[in-house]
This record gives C-alpha cells, structure tokens and sequence, in this order.
C-alpha cells in the first residue's frame, strides 16, 4: 500500500508540470556513446513516448559520432578532429550520412514499436540552412546554420507525431554539410518557440570541480555559465553543449536543461518532478 501511495505521490507532483507543458515542444538532443546502448536508449526513448502520450510535442535531434567514427576505421580512413568538430571530406560526408540514416531509421522504429508515431526528416531537405563554416584550418563539407526552416517540423508535430531529425544542411551552393547536432537542436528549439532544450550526455551535468561529486551545479544563469567557460572550469565537449543552451536561450527558448541519459528514466525525472536531475541553465 505504502508503495501505491508514493506512485500516486509522484504523479500529483508531475500533475503541475503535466498541466504547464501540454501541446508545448520540447527539443531533446541524444548522441554520442550513449545512442550506442541499447537499453539506455530504450529508457530515453519510453521517456519520449511518454511526454507524446501526456500531450507534449518532443522533437529529437539525433548525433551519431562513436557509430561514425567505427564505420570510418573499418573503412581505412582517418578520423581528424579541430575543436570538436569533424573534418569532412566527400567520401567522409557519404559515411557520416549513411551512418546518421541507420540510427535515424532506428529510432523511428523503436518509438513507433513503443506506441507512438513517429517520422524521421533529413535536416538537409529544406530544413537546416548552412553556410560553409569558417575555422583556422579547412573543415571541408561543415556547416554553420544560417537559418532553420520549421515549418514542415511544426505540421508533423500537430499531427502527434515525434520528429526525429537528422543533423545535416544544405547550402546556397546545393552542396550537403556536416552540422553539429547541439548547434542543430539549439537553432531547431529556438525556430520552434520550444518550452525547453535537453541535451542528454554521459555525465549528471556541470561540475565545477569534475574531480569532486559534491561540486555540481543544479541551476546556472548565462551569466554564470559564460563565466565557467572562460575560466576554463567548462571544457572540452561540455563547452559545445553550454553554449547550445546560451544561443536557445538567447533566442527565446524557455529553459534548457544537461542531464545524465544513464539516469533511469532522467528525462522525466528533470520534467516532472520539483528538483531535477541534472543542470539547468536558465536566463
């Protein structure tokens, strides 16, 4: 009995956060080791499928690095990364597409055998805008987002459909580009008004000391996040993610959020209940 009334506890929490987040988008971004695990991404995808049942309109961008990066070894050819981000050739751009076209056809079939409908779009097909993007060296076929078109995101998602998307662009000169998917799920959240980007990643979310467990920030204003990062506290693959969450909340997305994907169920847990999980970086 006890164990009923803490169930039922649990939902009169979430009833607040149910009632504020109906018909309102959430844009969720899954990638990198994590998207590997099959059991881990079943809980992130039960978790999405969940938020579609209650009413919320989840979009999912997707990245793919680790599958990637395998399929490129097994290949024979060379991975070479400059801040991050991957240099792309032709033939490293056909990998890198095919690769994200599998875990895309994937997703889709997971969500829609989890109850829910679901249609996967191809950031490149009138969706994400790109400009080549500039760096100290030549990246080759990567893209900076110049402008996102969501209009065709928008219709499936008043059709209760989850979107799932796939992050690459097209550019004025017809030609295909590698995007980064945190910057693609910013730019996507703040064309769609979203309530909240989650960007879901492999540690519980901002410390500012990574070697001490007790130093974790649950909550950051951009102030305070832009400051982590030039004091160099925030670094390496965190630093892309903090400043996704600055450019969305810069352009009118209301919250976003970095949580641990390993956390059970972690999506609804940071939603729904009043403290959270992970690190919330708010105006």
């Amino acid at each position: 009995m006890e164990e009923a009334i803490k169930k039922a506890d649990v939902l009169v929490e979430a009833l607040p956060y149910i009632k504020k987040f109906h018909k309102k988008t959430i844009v969720i971004k899954y990638g990198g080791s994590i998207l590997g695990e099959e059991k881990i991404r079943k809980e992130v995808l039960e978790d999405i499928v969940f938020l579609n049942f209650i009413g919320l309109r989840p979009v999912l961008v997707h990245g793919g690095g680790p599958h990637i990066s395998e399929r490129m070894r097994a290949s024979g050819k060379k991975t070479e990364f400059v801040d991050g981000m991957r240099v792309t050739d032709e033939e490293t751009l056909k990998l890198v597409e095919e690769e994200l076209q599998v875990l895309n056809d994937l997703i889709v079939q997971e969500i829609t055998e989890l109850g829910s409908k679901a249609i996967g779009l191809n950031g490149k097909d009138k969706i994400i805008h790109v400009e080549k993007k500039e760096a100290k060296i030549d990246l080759g076929l990567v893209g900076h987002i110049t402008e996102i078109d969501g209009q065709i995101i928008a219709e499936e998602l008043k059709k209760d459909k989850v979107v799932v998307v796939l992050p690459m662009g097209r550019g004025k000169d017809k030609l295909t580009y590698n995007v980064n998917a945190d910057e693609a799920a910013a730019s996507i959240a703040a064309e769609l008004g979203a309530e909240k980007l989650v960007l879901l990643t492999n540690v519980k979310g901002i410390m500012r000391n990574p070697d001490d467990p007790h130093s974790f920030l649950s909550t950051l204003t951009i102030e305070e996040a832009k400051g982590l990062v030039e004091n160099g506290v925030i670094q390496q693959g965190m630093v892309p993610k903090v400043e996704a969450c600055i450019q969305a909340l810069n352009n009118g997305v209301k919250k976003t959020h970095i949580i641990d994907a390993r956390t059970p169920h972690g999506l609804l847990l940071e939603i729904f209940t009043d403290q959270g999980i992970g690190t919330e970086i708010a105006k």
